[in-house]
Order: structure tokens, then C-alpha cells, then sequence
């Protein structure tokens, strides 16, 4: 070597990635305190350099869609680099996926979002079947009997890769096909087709423009059966272990989440199983939908905490003109900001984890307010993200923008959870209809950020403008993306004045609430304290 290497900030690895107090603060608040112990535990592997390097392999050795055996037999198989199962097995077996719904103890769901949170730190894009398989089962109540079959093996702690019938499997993992070329988000125009057959099962054929993780078990298909649009699950091996007519045309080509492998399909008279009632599709689906759009919140949140303490971290080892980043008034500004957006992502996300928690446990009025601030949040924490991803890249300089860094992966993911379950505008729209057709969404969401009242000055304000905004619906849908983003300020800004840290709470009133804020993050004003905030972002390795 001809020169001393130094001034470059060591590896963010050895750490417990869930010490992180607005993610435990929001664990013991919402009666999941009893999973501290595994949440823990999970946290010191998802810091480890063994569990990111498995994020890294998995997105550098992406999936392999292989059509046809070497006989020309067809096979429809996607096959995985090691580090994917590696990362899939610790995701089962700390039941991420749908093992909330065989447990009836408070809290169950919450300390899953937490875990899902920790875990999709290491790496995004495996978390789409596990939050499918998670969201697959409110849907498949629908059906009693197709759920009495198949709900223990989409709970099971086991990861059992490969295609075989479900009664040779310990565990199986749940997929997802609603998108055709014609239709996108207007699922009603879909022409898949179902066909009634005596035995009772469906016939289904036609072609998905999108399939999540065409590797699963077992899907949940929207096709146009004799009574309309209806939904259906449909296996990839049969009982008598021949393959479904499920033809994998291949594999999308994305921006991001490589990892994970999603498919263009063909369906050839496959079969499957109704699930709810014919015609009903839509209002069956919505069900796994919603619980999909609270992972999108929470895998958005997750992001935003990776990107802010990579970039503290690399702030607080950096140093340029004679000081360390992490000194310097400026770059004190923008971190600070960073964790404020964050912190308010995630006391969002375990607020509806909580909500969704005992809404399905039946307490009277989160259902409500669950259907108001999950898709508003899911609007704007998801839009939040990229900008975010953007500038916590940027805090690494060019160190940042090379792939070892893993920040590029970040930025690359980061517009997925926007898209998916619906863009922004869908959801945006979705708030409207909600607040609109059912006025008790909107009354309990004022009931939630009620409490905060006569704390904050700002917030106050912040409500009151809120709620003048929705007396004049004339022309509303126009204004619906102005409408929902306020919605989910205020949302956030009550949760972080009744539960945050007060120096938080106190810059995001000023910046988010008060509009003494630029365009950009490190647009803070002054008199704040920024010490409190960043060492919420300080990663302590030991």
C-alpha cells in the first residue's frame, strides 16, 4: 500500500438494529412490550455482517425464471440464490409472515410490524411473499373451509421452499395476481375469466401483467366469474401433484426490489377456489390489501431509519475542512431532518399496527379509524420515502453512489411501496371516498388527534385548517393529494406531541405543521434542539 487509508467511517455492522427508541417506545405503547426479547434478538442478527451480507448477495445474484426442464418438460420454477432462502428462513421463523393470526394475545400484530420493520432493514425486496402470505389470510376468511385448510400452513414457523402439493409441506407462502395490461389500478376492467366447473372449482384463464413472487404456494387471483368480478385462490401444484396450469411468460425487469422475483402469467384453465362470493372480488380483496398497505408504511418507515443512521453514522466518522460532518451547522440541519421525517414514519406505523391490531380483535371504532389513516398514511409516508432515500444518500457524498455502500439498493427501492397497492393518486382518492361515503372515518380520526389538543399551538392551527378543508367539497378530488398529505400531518404531529421526544415534537410542529420550512431537506429553522434529535439516529456499536 503507498499511502495510510483514513477519514473513511468503519462498517455499520454489530449493532442491535431495533435499538431504536421511537420503534420501542411505540412497542411498549401499543401492548407488544411481552416481544421485546425475540424483537431483540432479531435486531442484533439483522446488524450482523453475516445477515447483510446476505442482503447483498440476494440482490446481486437475482431470481432465474426457468420455464422448461432439460427434457422440455415444463417446469415454471424461479430459482433463488442461497442468501434469498437464508433470508426467507429467519423471516418465517420469526413469524413476519401470517403467524399474528393463530395468536389471540394483544398485541400479536404489532410486534410483527416491529419484527417486519427490523428485518426489512437487512433487505426489502424478500418482504413482499411474507407480507403477502401476512395479508392473505384476512382474505381467506371469507371461505371458513378454504381457510381451516390452509391458515395452518401459512402460520407455520417453517420455511419449505419448493413446489409440492401443500399436504407434503410443513409451511407454505402466499402470492398475489390482480393487474392485467389493460386495466392497472381499475382491477374492474380485468378479462381473466372463471369458469364454473361441477366439482365446484373454477377454471380460470387469461393473463396477469403482474404476479408478486410467483415462487408461493398458493395465490389470490381476481377473474370475471358468471356473477362479476370475483376472487379466488389458486394453488401451483395440484392435490395429485401435477402442476397448475400457471405458465410463467417471465420475470419483470425492475428498478428495484431484484430480489424478489415477479412474473408475467398465463393461466390455461387452472384451477381454483372461490373465496367469498361471486361478484364480490373487489370487497374480498380490499381485505388483504389493507393489511398489504400497512407493510407498505411500515417497509417505507424502514427505509427512512436504514438511510438516516447509515448517513449519521457516516457524518459522525467523516471529516472535511478540519471538522467532523456531524459538527457542522449545515449538515446538522439535514441529518436532523432526516430524523424527524423518519421518527414521524415510524410513530405513524405502529399506530396503525396497534389500530389494526384491535380492529381485528373487533374493539369498537378502529376499524374507522384504521380505513382513514392507514391509506392516508400510506399516501404520504410511501411518497415520503424516495426524497428521503435521495438525501440520505447524498450525506455519503460520492461514497453514497457506489454500490458497495448498499445506499443505491435503498434509492432503487424506495418508489415501490408508492406503487404498490395502489400509486398515490389511488390512494389519495381512496381517503375521500372514505371520509365521504362513511362520515364516521373522518369523526374518528378527529377523535384520534383530539387528545394532543392545547399542546401544541401549531398543531392546533394545523387541525382547525384541516378540518376548514373539507367543509367545501366542490372540487375536492382535485385538491385530494393537498387534502390527504395535511390528513397525515396531523395524524403524525398528535402522535409525536402526545407520545415523541419533545425536541422532535417540537421540529416537526415548527417545520411540517408551521410552514417555517423550505423545499428540501436541512430547511429546519433555527432554535431547535438538533443534539436531542440526532442522538435518537446514533447508532451505539459496542
Amino acid at each position: 500500500m503507498s499511502h495510510e487509508v483514513f477519514n473513511q467511517a468503519p462498517p455499520l455492522t454489530g449493532h442491535d438494529v431495533s435499538a431504536d427508541p421511537a420503534l420501542l417506545d411505540g412497542v411498549k405503547r401499543e401492548d407488544a412490550d411481552w416481544a421485546l426479547g425475540e424483537l431483540r434478538t432479531l435486531g442484533t442478527l439483522a446488524g450482523s455482517a453475516r445477515a447483510q451480507e446476505w442482503g447483498r448477495l440476494a440482490n446481486d445474484h437475482p431470481p432465474v425464471l426457468r420455464t422448461h426442464d432439460r427434457y422440455g418438460h415444463r417446469i415454471d420454477e424461479v430459482e433463488f440464490h442461497p442468501a434469498w432462502h437464508e433470508l426467507m428462513g429467519v423471516a418465517v421463523e420469526h413469524g413476519l409472515h401470517a403467524t399474528p393470526w393463530s395468536s389471540a394475545r394483544p398485541g400479536a400484530h404489532v410486534a410483527r410490524a416491529a419484527k417486519f420493520y427490523v428485518w426489512s432493514q437487512v433487505e426489502a425486496g424478500h418482504g413482499c411473499p411474507i407480507s403477502m402470505t401476512y395479508a392473505s389470510v384476512a382474505a381467506l376468511r371469507h371461505t371458513p373451509a378454504l381457510a381451516a385448510v390452509w391458515e395452518p400452513l401459512l402460520a407455520s414457523r417453517i420455511y419449505d421452499f419448493g413446489l409440492r402439493p401443500a399436504a407434503a409441506k410443513r409451511g407454505v407462502l402466499a402470492g398475489m395476481a390482480m393487474t392485467e395490461k389493460q386495466g392497472g389500478s381499475d382491477v374492474r376492467a380485468n378479462t381473466t375469466t372463471a369458469e364454473p366447473l361441477a366439482d365446484g372449482s373454477y377454471a380460470i384463464t387469461g393473463h396477469k401483467w403482474f404476479n408478486s413472487a410467483p415462487m408461493c404456494d398458493v395465490f389470490l387471483v381476481l377473474a370475471q366469474a358468471p356473477g362479476g368480478l370475483s376472487c379466488f385462490l389458486l394453488p401451483r401444484v395440484l392435490p395429485d401433484g401435477s402442476r397448475n396450469a400457471m405458465r410463467l411468460m417471465r420475470l419483470k425487469e425492475k428498478l428495484g426490489n431484484r430480489s424478489n422475483a415477479s412474473a408475467e402469467v398465463e393461466y390455461e384453465r387452472a384451477v381454483a377456489y372461490l373465496v367469498g362470493e361471486e361478484g364480490r372480488g373487489v370487497r374480498t380483496i380490499m381485505e388483504m390489501v389493507n393489511m398489504t398497505r400497512l407493510d407498505c408504511v411500515i417497509g417505507s418507515a424502514a427505509g427512512m431509519r436504514y438511510g438516516v443512521t447509515q448517513a449519521v453514522h457516516h457524518a459522525t466518522h467523516r471529516s472535511a475542512f478540519g471538522a467532523l460532518l456531524s459538527e457542522q451547522p449545515l449538515m446538522r440541519n439535514v441529518l436532523a431532518d432526516l430524523v424527524i421525517e423518519s421518527e414521524a414514519a415510524t410513530a405513524a406505523m405502529m399506530r396503525l399496527a396497534g389500530v389494526t391490531d384491535r380492529a381485528i380483535q373487533g374493539v369498537r371504532g378502529e376499524g374507522a379509524l384504521r380505513r382513514t389513516a392507514l391509506a392516508a398514511s400510506k399516501y404520504w409516508v410511501c411518497k415520503r420515502a424516495p426524497a428521503h432515500a435521495a438525501e440520505s444518500l447524498e450525506c455519503l457524498g460520492g461514497n453514497g453512489y457506489v454500490e458497495e455502500s448498499q445506499m443505491p439498493r435503498l434509492f432503487r427501492d424506495s418508489p415501490l411501496n408508492g406503487i404498490w397497492e395502489g400509486s398515490g393518486n389511488v390512494a389519495a382518492l381512496d381517503v375521500l371516498r372514505s371520509i365521504m361515503k362513511e362520515p364516521e372515518n373522518l369523526d374518528a380520526f378527529f377523535a384520534e388527534v383530539e387528545p394532543a389538543a392545547g399542546a401544541d399551538h401549531r398543531l392546533d392551527a394545523a387541525v382547525r385548517q384541516t378540518k376548514d378543508s373539507l367543509t367545501d367539497t366542490a372540487g375536492i378530488e382535485y385538491l385530494a393529494r393537498r387534502i390527504v398529505e395535511r390528513l397525515s400531518l396531523v395524524f403524525q404531529g398528535s402522535l409525536l406531541v402526545r407520545t415523541g421526544h419533545p425536541a422532535v415534537a417540537d421540529a416537526f410542529c415548527a417545520s411540517r405543521l408551521a410552514d417555517d420550512w423550505g423545499h428540501a431537506f436541512g430547511t429546519l429553522p433555527p432554535g431547535l434542539d438538533l443534539s436531542a434529535i440526532l442522538d435518537r439516529a446514533t447508532v451505539k456499536i459496542p
